[in-house]
C-alpha cells in the first residue's frame, strides 16, 4: 500500500514538472529595437608584400655563371643581379667595339681620310685662285691686243682645269664623307646590337629596391620561363587582400580597412584601398585588392599574414535589432504578427532597420 502511494506521488511530481516545462516553453523572448552605432564591413585575409615586387627572368637560355648579389642586398635600377656564361657574345662585342673605333677614327679623327682630301681641296683652291689671276691678266692683255692667242688659250685652259679639279675633289670629299659616315653608323649599330646581346646574358634590376629571393645557383641551367630572382621596394609595402566575389561590388577606392598581423597581434593598423584588380581568381573565387598603410609598423617582411575588415559604411545613431530576430531577409515577428521591414547596414551581430517598425515595437525571437 505504501509502495502504491509512493508511485502515485512520483507520477504527480513528474506530471507537475512537465506542466512547468511546457508552460516555460511557451514563453517567448522579446526585445525592442535599440539605437547604437553600427559598422558594416567585409572580412578579408591579409598578406604583406613589397611594393613593385616582380620576378626577374633571363632573356636568353644558358648556364648561370654567378649571382652578383645576395638575398637582402639593396640594388639600383640597371644594376646586375646575375651573370650567365657569355663567351661568344662577349668576343663579338669586343670585335664590334674595335670596328667602331676604326670607323670613328676614319670619320671623325684628326688623321682621318677626309683630312687628306680637305688638304688637297685647299691646295686645288689655291691653284685655282692663282690660275684665275693669271687668266684675268692675260685676258686684259688680250683685250689690249697684247700677247698671243696661244698664251690666252693656255691661261684660260689652266684656269678651267683648276676649277674642274676643285669640283672633282669636292665631289670626292662628299662621297667619301658619306661612305665613312655610313660605315661609322653601321659599326655603331653593330656595336649596340652586340652590346645588347651581351647584356641579355646579364640579368639586371628594373627598379631601386631589395633582392628578396635568388632561385638559381651557379652551374644551373637558366631558361626564359623560370624566374632567377625576386626584387621589390625596400621601404614601401602594400597590403594584399583577398575578397570573396559576393562582397567585391561593395569595395571602392579610398575605403578604410582595419587589419591585424600575426607578427603584431595586439596592434590594429589602419590602411586605405588604392587598387582593385578586376580579374577574379578562378581557383579561390576571390578578387585581389591592394591597400597602403597610413602608419606602417617599424619592421615589415614579405609574406607577413593577418586578417582585416574593410569598412563599407558606418552610422552613429542607427535603429538596430540583433540578427537572430530577423526572419529571412526582411521580416520580423511582433506581438501583432509578422511584419516586413526595410533593412540597411549589417554586420555579424546587428542589422539596421530603416522602416516597418520603430523604437517601441516589441519583437519576438523566432523559435529555433
Amino acid at each position: 500500500m505504501q509502495l502504491l502511494r509512493m508511485n502515485l506521488a512520483y507520477k504527480f511530481l513528474f506530471g507537475f514538472s512537465m506542466l512547468i516545462m511546457l508552460g516555460c516553453g511557451t514563453k517567448r523572448e522579446r526585445i525592442q529595437p535599440m539605437v547604437k552605432p553600427i559598422t558594416e564591413s567585409v572580412y578579408t585575409s591579409v598578406t604583406i608584400q613589397p611594393d613593385s615586387l616582380y620576378q626577374a627572368y633571363a632573356a636568353v637560355i644558358g648556364i648561370l655563371d654567378k649571382n652578383l648579389l645576395e638575398e637582402g642586398d639593396t640594388v639600383q635600377r640597371g644594376m646586375a643581379i646575375a651573370q650567365i656564361i657569355n663567351t661568344v657574345p662577349k668576343l663579338n662585342t669586343e670585335n664590334a667595339r674595335l670596328n667602331l673605333e676604326l670607323a670613328k677614327k676614319n670619320f671623325l679623327g684628326n688623321d682621318a681620310v677626309l683630312k687628306g682630301i680637305r688638304e688637297r681641296i685647299e691646295a686645288a683652291e689655291l691653284q685655282l685662285y692663282n690660275d684665275s689671276l693669271n687668266f684675268k691678266r692675260q685676258r686684259n692683255l688680250w683685250e689690249q691686243n697684247i700677247g698671243s692667242q696661244t698664251q690666252y688659250d693656255n691661261k684660260k685652259l689652266a684656269y678651267e682645269l683648276s676649277g674642274n679639279n676643285v669640283k672633282a675633289l669636292s665631289t670626292s670629299y662628299e662621297q667619301t664623307r658619306n661612305d665613312l659616315e655610313t660605315k661609322y653608323k653601321q659599326a655603331l649599330n653593330s656595336y649596340k646590337n652586340a652590346a645588347k646581346n651581351t647584356r641579355d646574358f646579364v640579368i639586371e634590376s628594373k627598379i631601386n629596391g631589395t633582392i628578396y629571393a635568388l632561385y638559381k645557383n651557379p652551374g644551373e641551367i637558366i631558361n626564359t620561363t623560370e624566374p632567377v630572382a625576386s626584387v621589390g621596394s625596400s621601404d614601401v609595402f602594400v597590403v594584399e587582400m583577398l575578397v570573396d566575389e559576393v562582397d567585391i561590388v561593395k569595395i571602392q577606392h579610398g575605403q578604410k580597412a582595419l587589419i591585424t598581423l600575426d607578427a603584431y597581434p595586439a596592434v590594429v593598423f589602419e590602411t586605405r584601398i588604392h587598387k582593385i584588380y578586376p580579374k577574379k581568381d578562378d581557383r579561390s573565387q576571390t578578387f585581389k585588392i591592394e591597400a597602403t598603410f597610413i602608419t606602417p609598423p617599424e619592421k615589415l617582411y614579405p609574406g607577413l599574414s593577418g586578417e582585416g575588415n574593410i569598412i563599407i559604411q558606418q552610422k552613429e545613431d542607427a535603429l538596430v535589432i540583433p540578427k537572430e530576430y530577423l526572419i529571412g531577409s526582411n521580416t520580423v515577428e511582433t506581438e501583432s504578427g509578422l511584419i516586413e521591414i526595410t533593412t540597411g547596414l549589417q554586420n555579424l551581430q546587428f542589422v539596421e532597420i530603416l522602416s516597418g517598425i520603430n523604437r517601441t515595437t516589441y519583437l519576438l525571437k523566432p523559435a529555433e
